[in-house]
């Protein structure tokens, strides 16, 4: 009867994995997923095949890219979303400790690629941006330590975790990459909030980062050069952001018609960055009114199988991924149509990037794993153990 009341899903045990795992994990999320890469896929066609040509590379080298690092990142995701929180808080720790590693490295033997950022590590085949490793391991972390400071006589984790985002963030920031910053500290804000911070310290932290941000217009060109842009009343047509922003004006309502965009042509992070401005132009209103509801789809279904966690570990982590995977696609969007300065920040699941898809497939593979089904997460259950 509690389960047909409060949708808990019964794990029988002996069962055998996929098949409970297929009873618990949350299939719509999960169709969503699938949904965008192929969207991805579908874009990159449009938006890769002229920077092949620039580069003398056969006409799909980049689709077939995405596709191999798709497939892996899927893969990832689906065994990830199959462990228990014990194994994923294993798991976040061990990448975050990984991902720290190489951050603290780039400035040693990173590289730019020309984009005035020292964000990569080059492997010679392929190159690897470790801030995006950072992030879920990061959240993961943070989780942990907000989530022992709960249980009686436990340390201060909450404190442990100010330190660890104080760290990661000026470490993002020297980069420079102030994007990268945000989001991580957003997520960390999130996750403060959940876990029972008096909002007078979530305050103090934004005010603390507003003056950070002021501190990083006076000293940081590359920052203020990007906050100026913004605020220009003009916009260059030139610009990467001129021409998105024209491409998303002459898409209208149903595009321009698949291939007959131009915007691809002229911006060199079309199939990157920008890739909404190719949807926008050539699908129009409607394609990009479907990726938002996607992200959207994703973010708030998991929030709402976390409201009923009981395990503080995996509702404070599942709510930092949710919000910061959703935030991450808003700055995205933000940015091609000019209501948020240049971030150089990707498209979950869309944008071209191994390392950005594969990063994602992590993200949501432990935000699956979290929002998965567990009647003893479910306060009605619990109650219903203690009184047998």
């Amino acid at each position: 009867m509690t389960e047909m009341v409060f949708g808990a899903t019964p794990v029988r045990v002996g069962d055998p994995i996929l098949p409970r795992w297929w009873r618990t994990v949350d299939k719509w999320s999960l169709g969503c997923v699938v949904a965008l890469f192929a969207l991805g896929l579908l874009l990159g066609l449009a938006a890769s095949v002229p920077l092949a040509e620039r580069n003398n590379l056969p006409s799909f080298y980049y689709v077939t890219r995405q596709a191999v690092f798709g497939g892996a990142a899927l893969a990832v995701m689906l065994v990830i979303s199959m462990l228990s929180p014990q194994m994923v808080r294993r798991l976040g720790v061990l990448l975050f400790a990984g991902a720290f590693l190489a951050v603290l490295a780039l400035p040693v033997i990173g590289t730019d690629f020309g984009k005035g950022a020292t964000r990569w590590l080059s492997l010679g085949f392929a190159s690897v941006q470790p801030s995006e490793f950072l992030k879920p391991g990061f959240i993961a972390l943070c989780a942990w330590f907000m989530a022992s400071s709960q249980a009686v006589g436990g340390p201060p984790g909450r404190l442990y975790s100010f330190f660890v985002a104080a760290v990661v963030i000026g470490l993002l920031a020297m980069q420079p990459d102030f994007g990268q910053a945000s989001l991580v500290l957003f997520a960390w804000l999130v996750m403060f909030f959940v876990a029972g911070a008096p909002v007078v310290l979530i305050s103090g932290t934004i005010g603390l980062a507003g003056l950070g941000g002021m501190f990083a217009y006076a000293n940081s060109e590359h920052f203020a050069r990007r906050i100026n842009g913004f605020l220009s009343a003009e916009v260059d047509p030139r610009t990467q952001i001129g021409y998105a922003t024209n491409a998303i004006q002459e898409g209208g309502f149903f595009g321009v018609g698949v291939g007959e965009g131009t915007v691809k042509w002229s911006l060199p992070d079309a199939h990157t960055d920008f890739i909404i401005a190719v949807a926008a132009e050539e699908f129009g209103f409607v394609m990009v009114m479907a990726i938002i509801a996607l992200y959207g789809a994703i973010v708030v279904r998991s929030l709402l199988r976390l409201v009923g966690e009981r395990d503080p570990f995996a509702r404070i982590a599942g709510v930092g991924l949710a919000c910061a995977f959703g935030v991450q696609a808003l700055i995205n969007m933000g940015v091609a149509v000019r209501l948020l300065p240049a971030k150089g920040m990707t498209l979950p699941f869309v944008s071209y990037g191994g390392s950005s898809v594969i990063a994602s497939g992590i993200t949501l593979g432990v935000l699956l794993a979290l929002t998965r089904s567990r009647p003893q997460s479910v306060l009605s259950d619990v109650l219903g153990r203690a009184g047998r």
